[in-house]
């Protein structure tokens, strides 16, 4: 088990796009306790353990937690569990909650990359989204990361919002690369059902890009963000050499990572795999965790074939694809034998680059179609 994902449920306001598990309410005293009690009772049900590599923090709005009590929570986890010396240890952080000392802090705690959700440097976008800080408070609180000693910074840039245009997506791009930051993940903004911007969407009040210009927004992302030394490794991700977010790349590569918290899945990469799941329900975490009992069920377990169609759902939406040589190895036959239909109907946005099968960029903006062929 060497990734470990951490779920810190609260928020000072939920934005209305958002469908993670989360509260707008301060952070219980007695919850860094909780989760040191979590990771108790999963190793005591997990027989096998490894140190650490990658820790991430999320949310939520992490930030929120007193950076001393955070240390605390990173301290049992290394007791229990270990936690390499050159372990990626992320923390999702909302610009408008944070001051130097909180960063200083946090850096002190065992934080070393930050990912800030900026969104936009927009105001009129960021008043939109529902987000708490506007785009002096983003840029500030990059400076002040910086200031605290951190060397991996991460932003979130949000396109295709409603009413948008690409001249103001060229403007936000400009703004952000400004800011020098390590790493960038650009989502378009999806509607989800059961969030208020669906309920909005249902009634004809939110207006979005087609999808011409969903793709035209897309492209420009990747022109803009390649030109400038990053890498596209991921549909929704960009990383200066040497910066992809470890810890992500744990849940595209299929590898093992521990969950805790409510909202928290797992992964344990045990014969063709299991998926686990935390439910999003504080007061149900909280029994359980008095009566000693792992607040974790387990929600899946991979056959053979569940097993190929994850590794390849996950795998394409990377650069690099998915090793054609090693799929064969765990799966006893090559992807095209298994999937000829799929392979065939993929044609050009399907490229095979020596042992490396992977989308082409125009693939990528056809994904979800694409990869339906092979469910």
């Amino acid at each position: 088990m060497s990734g470990l994902y951490i779920h810190i449920p609260f928020c000072l306001r939920k934005c209305p796009y958002c469908d993670f598990f989360s509260v707008e309410d301060v952070i219980p005293a007695d919850y860094p306790r909780r989760l040191c009690r979590h990771l108790e009772l999963a190793a005591s049900r997990l027989p096998q353990r490894s140190a650490f590599q990658t820790i991430f923090f999320g949310g939520g709005t992490p930030s929120l937690m007193p950076p001393a009590r955070m240390g605390e929570v990173l301290d049992r986890a290394a007791d229990l569990f270990g936690i390499d010396a050159d372990a990626e240890i992320s923390m999702e952080a909302n610009p408008g909650t944070l001051t130097l000392g909180d960063l200083q802090d946090f850096r002190a705690a065992g934080i070393n990359r930050l990912s800030l959700g900026v969104q936009s440097l927009h105001d009129a976008s960021l008043q939109r989204l529902g987000r708490i800080h506007d785009a002096q408070q983003a840029r500030s609180a990059c400076t002040l990361a910086r200031r605290a000693g951190f060397d991996n910074l991460g932003l979130d840039l949000m396109f295709a919002l409603p009413g948008s245009t690409l001249a103001a997506l060229e403007a936000d791009i400009t703004a952000f690369l400004e800011l020098e930051p390590d790493h960038l993940s650009c989502y378009g903004l999806t509607v989800e059902e059961g969030t208020p911007f669906h309920r909005q969407f249902s009634r004809g009040h939110l207006p979005l890009p087609d999808e011409n210009d969903y793709a035209a927004a897309f492209e420009l992302l990747h022109a803009r963000l390649t030109a400038r030394g990053f890498s596209h490794y991921e549909i929704s991700n960009y990383a200066r050499p040497g910066r992809q977010c470890r810890h992500n790349l744990r849940y595209w590569q299929r590898r093992s990572y521990l969950g805790i918290g409510p909202g928290a899945h797992s992964f344990y990469a045990v014969e063709w795999g299991e998926r686990w799941s935390v439910p999003g329900d504080l007061d149900l975490y909280r029994s359980r965790l008095r009566q000693g009992s792992d607040p974790a069920e387990r929600i899946e377990t991979f056959d053979r074939r569940g097993a190929m169609v994850e590794t390849l759902y996950l795998g394409l939406r990377t650069a690099e694809g998915v090793d054609v040589r090693l799929f064969q190895e765990r799966f006893g036959d090559s992807i095209e034998a298994l999937f000829p239909e799929a392979v065939q109907r993929c044609g050009s946005y399907l490229r095979q680059d020596g042992d490396r099968l992977h989308f082409t960029l125009q693939g990528w903006l056809l994904y979800d179609h694409l990869i339906s062929l092979f469910l």
